[in-house]
């Protein structure tokens, strides 16, 4: 397992744009050194036989059938709020060229 030490710290606090304050260094140092201790521990488990809980790529979401249906008073009702329509299109100001 590789230790945080004080160097390393620096060098991340200058990676990440952190300040750490002088007075909290040994304790942050500390906590970091038993989080990577924790993760050793993880590592050191053998999940060969456990079958997966969750797995987003396999998950998919339930669709609806899409099907086609013709509502032209929708189209009417939102071009009666447009400044100008015409042959149930929006009129808009031309902007290129």
């Amino acid at each position: 397992m590789q230790k945080i030490d004080h160097q390393l710290l620096k060098r991340l606090q200058t990676l990440s744009m952190v300040e750490v304050d002088e007075a909290k260094k040994d304790q942050i140092l500390e906590e970091l050194n038993k989080f990577l201790e924790f993760v050793d521990i993880l590592d050191e488990l053998d999940y060969s036989g456990v079958e997966a809980t969750f797995s987003p790529i396999e998950a998919s979401a339930p669709l609806r059938k899409d099907e086609p249906s013709l509502h032209p008073e929708i189209g009417q009702k939102i071009l009666q709020n447009a400044p100008k329509s015409a042959d149930n299109f929006f009129i808009v100001p031309k902007i290129i060229e």
